[in-house]
């Protein structure tokens, strides 16, 4: 898969063939080297063969920054389906301009999916690879064989081990407020581990309801390996359930908590 992968991010990227897309600046890919592998705008004449996929990384907050530095810069971006769907969600909320982005969709392989527990793990615009059976997540259903205090008590113990880091923050790409309240005295008190229960943890979930896309960047980066994507894995499921509305799923749909002032009837 990966020389295929450099193959067409060569074509994309070869002056000479303009008719592949107009105006592309840069791919956006993960690149090996000696010192170890991290995001990288490759250009044209750059060498490819340092273009790797693993290990997964957040490509959409990349192109997110990338964006905020020059808006007009037309970006491809090789993307698994977590990144594919976090890049929908960030665009309704404008937070990226996908007219500006050409998405390289690769598939997970089934490996990948099983250690993710990922139900859909390809992008729509599926380029290099091929589709994999998606993965039930065996954590819900043990979760939702507890009785509601067995369920109290688990959450209990998994939010006493929060180092308060803020990882679970930073990682998620649909974590972009200009102002977090999870910074604020009010909420979250400087210099007490762990926060106060639930409050912390129910707070920023609550800010994820019709953006989570399931990545599972939170719980990947959580240092006392809480298992974060329980919750909001079941805050996904009543989107679904509630409102019809699967996060990353369509541009075209309007997120049901994202309401505009325009919307809100005046009264008086």
């Amino acid at each position: 898969m990966i020389e295929e992968l450099r193959k067409v991010v060569g074509e994309l990227l070869d002056e000479r063939r303009p008719e592949l897309v107009e105006g592309l600046d840069g791919v956006v890919a993960l690149r090996g080297s000696s010192q170890g592998v991290a995001p990288h705008l490759f250009r044209s004449g750059d060498d490819l063969a340092e273009l790797v996929v693993t290990p997964r990384y957040p490509m959409a907050s990349v192109v997110d920054l990338l964006q905020d530095a020059d808006p007009d810069a037309r970006l491809g971006v090789v993307a698994r389906g977590c990144d594919e769907r976090a890049l929908i969600e960030m665009a309704k909320r404008q937070q990226v301009n996908l007219d500006n982005v050409e998405v390289i969709g690769i598939a997970c392989s089934a490996e990948e999916a099983e250690e993710c527990r990922c139900a859909t793990p390809y992008p729509q615009n599926l380029v290099v690879g091929e589709k994999v059976q998606g993965v039930e997540d065996r954590l819900i259903a043990e979760h939702e064989a507890l009785s509601r205090q067995e369920r109290l008590e688990f959450w209990k113990r998994q939010f006493a081990k929060c180092l308060k880091c803020y990882g679970c923050r930073n990682a998620c790409p649909e974590c972009f407020c200009e102002e977090c309240v999870l910074e604020d005295e009010l909420w979250a008190q400087t210099g007490v581990l762990p926060p106060p229960f639930p409050s912390f943890h129910v707070i920023r979930a609550m800010h994820t309801v019709g953006k989570c896309v399931g990545c599972g960047e939170c719980e990947l980066t959580c240092p006392a390996e809480i298992p974060l994507t329980i919750l909001y894995s079941l805050l996904r499921r009543d989107a679904k359930e509630l409102f019809d509305y699967e996060a990353g799923a369509s541009i075209e749909d309007q997120p049901p908590l994202l309401v505009t002032l325009h919307q809100v009837p005046i009264r008086g």
